[in-house]
């Protein structure tokens, strides 16, 4: 690491982005781009470090990255639509003159995002967040469990299908395919396998026939693109019991008395 001993600095900070859809994109502070054995680190939009404090490894806190939304790589409906979200980072500063000589600053990864005056800014979260999670479940009269989890076990591949898109009217999708049963759909995901959307999942409010309900609008739609629609379930016991038969490994505690057994009086 003589480069960073040197009179005249040479670093450059990069970024090396993986986000959830199986896009790498690799960005960088310097003024034009960079090429290593693995990535092209793009100059555009350049990317501009806050304060990076170096601290215990498991931690990612006192750093975000910012740029201008002035490149392909970084657009303003991607981040809306939340592809970014999740992502995982790595920061490194690299000596831009052999790019392949770097110095791992942390690894992380993409917080919450803010949007503001053309550009944006992205918080980093280390590995430490984790421990800021829930350590125990809490008693719930709603099941834990998410519906085919290792804890549900109800089969999901008899409750996912493909459909086409015909048309849409806000948050409302018709389909070419009806639902097996009322609401079969409610509290189900979508994912788009075709289209502007490819690679993004959408939560379903509700399911009427051949139409579907999302929770949030969707920016754009293709008429004709491919989704994968999944069955959801209400986390009701009455709902497990009666269209699933799996009360058995209902994950709440539906029966038991709540705090409003203390604000009832004789004769309620």
């Amino acid at each position: 690491m003589d480069w960073l001993d040197a009179e005249l600095t040479s670093v450059a900070f990069c970024w090396r982005i993986e986000r959830r859809d199986g896009v790498t994109i690799g960005l960088t502070s310097h003024d034009s781009d960079l090429a290593t054995s693995e990535v092209v680190y793009r100059a555009k939009p350049g990317m501009v470090p806050s304060a990076i404090e170096r601290r215990d490894p498991i931690k990612g806190g006192g750093m975000e990255i910012s740029g201008a939304l002035s490149s392909d790589a970084v657009t303003k409906r991607d981040l809306l639509e939340g592809r970014w979200d999740g992502a995982a980072v790595t920061v490194f500063a690299v000596d831009w003159r052999s790019p392949d000589d770097i110095q791992l600053l942390g690894s992380g990864r993409i917080g919450s995002v803010t949007l503001s005056n053309g550009g944006f800014a992205a918080e980093f979260h280390g590995a430490a967040v984790v421990f800021d999670r829930q350590a125990s479940e809490r008693t719930t009269p709603d099941c834990r469990a998410r519906l085919g989890d290792a804890r549900c076990r109800v089969p999901m591949a008899p409750r996912r299908r493909y459909a086409r898109i015909l048309s849409q009217d806000g948050r409302r999708l018709t389909l070419d395919v009806h639902e097996p049963v009322a609401n079969a759909y409610g509290d189900g995901r979508l994912r788009w396998v075709t289209g502007a959307n490819s690679g993004l999942e959408a939560l379903i409010a509700r399911s009427e026939g051949a139409e579907l309900y999302l929770r949030r609008f969707p920016h754009h739609v293709d008429p004709g693109a491919m989704v994968e629609i999944e069955q959801g379930c209400d986390r009701q016991i009455e709902t497990c019991a009666a269209r699933f038969g799996n009360a058995l490994n209902f994950q709440g505690e539906p029966f038991l008395p709540g705090m409003d057994l203390l604000t009832r009086y004789p004769g309620a």
